[in-house]
């Protein structure tokens, strides 16, 4: 499951977990990989003391190295994305079969990952309700943020099935439990 900043991905995955599906968060999956000793060691290394200070990474710090400076942006992704596709990978292999497994990778197109999935589902909202979200959540400058990502549209237009998350809560668990029945139906 993709979509585009602000869209609501956490709440549709959410959404999905109430409804009996296996989930995975791959921003979780990277956090935790960002705090384990091998990434921590590696940040140290690389920018120094500062990005941990008493043993902690600074995620706060890092975004600003990061979106300062394309290059180290690259270097960190080249670090990272490797480690959260095989823990992706391990997760959708321990699956049971003929269990339904959702799994939030935001970058999904941007990181060419799509092929790994057997559909494809972009999480979608109205603009003024992605800013209002974003702006809700401290999240400023939703337009600077968006432009490392695909427009919401091509990633909607490149999805197997869109969710549009611009209503209630209950109107989100709707639409999730009506793509849960397509996919579970045979032959899908």
């Amino acid at each position: 499951m993709t979509g585009a900043i602000a869209a609501g991905k956490s709440e549709a995955l959410a959404a999905f977990e109430r409804q009996g599906a296996a989930t995975l968060s791959s921003d979780a999956v990277a956090h935790d990989m960002l705090a384990g000793e091998e990434m921590r060691s590696k940040l140290v290394e690389r920018w120094g003391e500062e990005v941990a200070p008493g043993g902690e990474v600074d995620r706060a710090r890092i975004a600003e190295i990061v979106f300062e400076q394309p290059g180290e942006l690259r270097w960190l992704e080249s670090e990272l994305h490797p480690r959260v596709g095989a823990e992706v990978a391990s997760w959708g292999a321990a699956l049971a079969p003929g269990r339904i497994g959702v799994i939030e990778v935001p970058l999904l197109f941007e990181t060419s990952m799509e092929d790994a999935f057997d559909a494809v589902v972009c999480v979608v909202a109205d603009d003024e309700v992605r800013r209002e979200r974003a702006a809700a959540r401290g999240q400023a400058g939703l337009q600077e943020r968006e432009q490392r990502q695909l427009s919401q549209d091509e990633k909607a237009s490149r999805a197997d099935h869109v969710i549009s998350n611009d209503g209630t809560v209950a109107e989100l668990e709707d639409e999730v439990r009506a793509l849960i029945q397509r996919l579970s139906a045979p032959g899908q």
